[in-house]
């Protein structure tokens, strides 16, 4: 084993001296070891939160719809908490009328 002018003695060659970068290989190709999926999805706009989880089943379209309903409404007019009054009035511009009799909540 040789040592260089750099190394502490003792040390072996293929440890890096301290202050050298410790990384190794290209993180960019890095895959999820959980879904087994790239960590990148490539070029393009990423998903939003409220998307992927629609997509993955977690929502129906309907409720996708409603959320991103209020979101816009939020947006346009800066509450970030609307009322129930504001609410209905989302859920009256999205189409909704009542039409049936009313039934107990489960």
């Amino acid at each position: 084993m040789s040592e260089t002018p750099d190394q502490p003695q003792g040390q072996p060659e293929d440890v890096p001296p301290t202050g050298q970068e410790r990384r190794r290989g290209d993180r960019r190709n890095v895959v999820d070891r959980r879904t087994g999926l790239d960590r990148r999805r490539g070029p393009g706009r990423r998903r939003s939160e409220d998307r992927r989880s629609a997509e993955e089943g977690e929502m129906t379209e309907e409720q996708f719809e409603f959320l991103m309903a209020i979101n816009e409404y939020k947006r346009v007019n800066r509450r970030p908490f609307p009322s129930w009054s504001e609410v209905l009035d989302v859920m009256k511009a999205l189409g909704y009328r009542k039409i049936a009799e009313p039934q107990d909540i489960q």
